[in-house]
């Protein structure tokens, strides 16, 4: 079923009656509701039970109209003369309609007074609120240039730092003789402990072969530096080696 344009229904000024049923999604009834109403500025309760809304708002365009908030006048002509306020051709304008919607009803976007886009704007955002994001936005930015230029110092420092540890020679980290000499002491002694019995025969540890401990470091510790099976084969006779010579 093809839609009909809204903008057919707008009008330079209307009736609170008019703008009422417009208002209320109730113009494909305009024509039995005029009829009905026989010149009455408001419905009666009665008239209408179906459309509550449309006694409500009419009510609320008239409320409007007596506390100064909706500029009225006569057949389109704003003068906001008391006397009119009983005249059945009493009018206000769309756009002073619409202004009074939007400050006192934002929720409420009716076709006939706003377009598509402005029905789609959320009533809560004001330009207080748009001003307030903006500004909020231009402080943002400017904390975020402040973290770019902090990250870039960081940033340069620690290019600074690797260069200089790669710079370092090979030689400044080698362990000397007498430092593996010690390590090796150090692996070797543990080593004959947990392999070693006490005087009386009773065993330090669980571990009867130097096999066993390899497969208890393979399986707590395999993928660290230095944990390959063939590397600690080497590793743990040399140190057992070198403690043994040591001793003689």
């Amino acid at each position: 079923m093809r839609k009909t344009d809204p903008s057919l229904h707008c009008r330079v000024f209307y009736r609170p009656i008019e703008a009422a049923i417009r208002w209320s999604g109730l113009l494909r009834f305009e024509t039995r509701i005029l009829d009905a109403m026989n010149g009455k500025g408001v419905p009666d309760l009665d008239d209408f039970p179906r459309w509550p809304m449309l006694r409500l708002n009419t009510e609320r365009i008239f409320d409007a109209i007596r506390n100064g908030e909706l500029p009225y006048g006569k057949s389109g002509v704003t003068s906001n003369d008391p006397s009119f306020l009983d005249d059945p051709d009493l009018t206000v304008r769309h756009v002073d309609l619409k202004a009074w919607m939007a400050r006192f009803y934002p929720d409420q976007k009716p076709t006939f007074l706003f377009d598509e886009i402005e029905r789609q704007l959320h009533s809560a955002i004001g330009i207080d609120a748009v001003q307030a994001l903006l500004a909020d936005r231009v402080a943002l930015k400017a904390r975020l240039a402040e973290k770019e230029r902090s990250f870039d110092v960081l940033h340069e420092r620690h290019r600074v730092l690797c260069k200089r540890i790669e710079s370092l020679s090979v030689a400044e980290h080698e362990v000397s003789p007498r430092s593996e000499g010690t390590y090796l002491n150090i692996v070797g002694g543990l080593l004959g402990l947990l392999l070693g019995k006490s005087p009386s025969g009773k065993p330090y540890s669980s571990f009867e072969t130097m096999e066993s401990v390899i497969s208890a470091l393979l399986a707590h510790h395999a993928g660290r530096s230095g944990m390959a099976e063939r590397t600690l084969w080497a590793k743990l006779a040399q140190a057992r080696r070198h403690l043994e010579d040591a001793s003689h």
